[in-house]
């Protein structure tokens, strides 16, 4: 269960100040390196009864200093504060990204922390850059450490998932490939997506399947198409369901959908929020024959969800 927490979206809309460590980073996808240093970091704030604090950027700095995919998100920025919160963050500060921080020097936003935070010490991994140009690299930073009282703290063992280390960008091209094992491996958790359902075109209820269709943030990474084994939470409820993310060539889909049959369930969830969490890839999406082909197909795919879900 997430503790209650603070969250702003500005450092100047921090109310008081007191003892606080603060983790800076993009923390996108929350993953289990994520999840070690944030761990450390708050287990140490709890002895020294200090603050803990998150700084996550966003947009993602990589957004506003480079050309990127539409899609690149691995969470939308909710879910993010929520799985920071969820780790044992006080406060969550969703910091801004945007032309004037990219000039701020390192040593004005280390000054920004400390009129802010009353920052006792800075965390972030072997690799951390701050301000202009990413100036502030671990020794700048130490320096302004001893200068203006402050420490900084790195995890600098490497968290893993199988033969490599975990990473943000390991996430994306695994969940890119539909390899579901390795994404929610290095995550730690099902990834998983949330968002209201929606009309679609209704065709799946017309051959016996009816789809919850999933509206989503249009930065929102999705998983490689094809149809996969996932489970569907709606009004607290968790069902086992066979979910298809692609653009459906069988019918001649318009754009790309993600679309969930709920085993054993049949209500009204028009306007309702879906949480759906991917569990495995059972197939790459493909183009049938024609309907009755796409049904047999779908008959294999509800049979082999509901044999995993077992």
């Amino acid at each position: 269960m997430t503790q209650s927490f603070i969250r702003v979206t500005h450092l100047s809309e921090v109310d008081h100040k007191r003892p606080t460590y603060v983790a800076i980073g993009s923390f996108d996808g929350v993953h289990r390196g994520h999840q070690a240093l944030l761990g450390d970091m708050v287990a140490r704030a709890r002895q020294d009864g200090a603050r803990a604090a998150a700084l996550s950027f966003f947009p993602h700095p990589r957004r506003v200093l480079q050309t990127l995919p539409p899609r690149f998100y691995l969470t939308t920025l909710d879910d993010r504060v929520r799985l920071l919160a969820e780790q044992g963050i006080d406060l969550v500060i969703t910091h801004p990204f945007d032309d004037e921080v990219r000039q701020i020097r390192a040593a004005d936003f280390v000054d920004q922390l400390l009129a802010a935070l009353d920052m006792k010490q800075l965390w972030g991994g072997n690799n951390i850059a701050l301000g202009y140009k990413r100036e502030g690299d671990v020794p700048f930073l130490r320096r302004q450490g001893a200068e203006k009282g402050f420490t900084v703290e790195t995890r600098d063992e490497l968290v893993a998932w199988g033969d490599a280390p975990v990473s943000s960008r390991r996430v994306r091209e695994a969940l890119a490939a539909g390899d579901m094992d390795t994404v929610n491996g290095c995550l730690g958790r099902h990834h998983s997506v949330r968002g209201p359902v929606v009309k679609g075109d209704q065709r799946g209820r017309t051959i016996g399947f009816p789809t919850a269709n999933l509206a989503l943030w249009d930065e929102l990474l999705l998983p490689g198409f094809g149809v996969y084994a996932t489970y569907a939470t709606i009004h607290g409820r968790r069902y086992a369901a066979a979910t298809n993310v692609g653009v459906r060539p069988t019918v001649n889909g318009s754009g790309v959908t993600i679309e969930a049959h709920l085993l054993d369930f049949d209500e009204d969830i028009y306007g309702e929020e879906m949480r759906l969490e991917f569990v495995q890839r059972t197939r790459a999406e493909m183009k049938f024959a024609g309907l009755e082909a796409l049904k047999a197909q779908i008959v294999a795919d509800v049979e082999e969800v509901r044999r995993m879900a077992r």
